[in-house]
């Protein structure tokens, strides 16, 4: 049934699923799988799969989702942190560079730092001790 409707509209009714609670994140990966896999280029998709790969504890999985989103819209505060955070929790290095990235394109445009404070509040709802989210947010928003 999932083929027969478009990717666009899955992932409206995914991420109105994943706003009110309807669906868990590990119900949902298998959704965000499947729109990335018809629509590769969607950046936005590859973004909210790399935050479930998150929320689900599979930080490598979380990297390459976030990579991929990166390819397409390097300028996406919320990639740049979700790459950080995957890589904090694998511990990589290079996690500067998209941490400082993503603190410029807040500090430019008030809605990205808007829906940067909405998915923080988010994060920390749905994984209250989430260590590497706690400092990403420290540096972001530190002056």
């Amino acid at each position: 049934m999932a083929e027969t409707i478009a990717p666009a509209e899955l992932f409206d009714n995914a991420i109105k699923d994943y706003q009110a609670g309807e669906k868990s994140p590990a119900q949902l990966l298998p959704i965000f799988v499947d729109i990335c896999n018809r629509s590769p280029k969607l950046d936005s998709a590859w973004t909210c799969l790399a935050w479930l790969y998150l929320l689900e504890d599979k930080p490598q999985l979380a990297i390459k989702a976030a990579q991929k989103s990166m390819k397409i819209d390097p300028f996406d505060a919320q990639t740049r942190i979700n790459l950080a955070a995957a890589m904090l929790e694998t511990k990589q290095s290079g996690v500067r560079e998209h941490i400082e990235m993503a603190k410029s394109l807040v500090e430019a445009a008030p809605e990205v730092r808007e829906q940067v404070v909405a998915n923080f509040q988010d994060g920390f709802a749905r994984k209250p001790d989430w260590a590497s989210l706690k400092r990403i947010e420290k540096l972001i928003f530190a002056d």
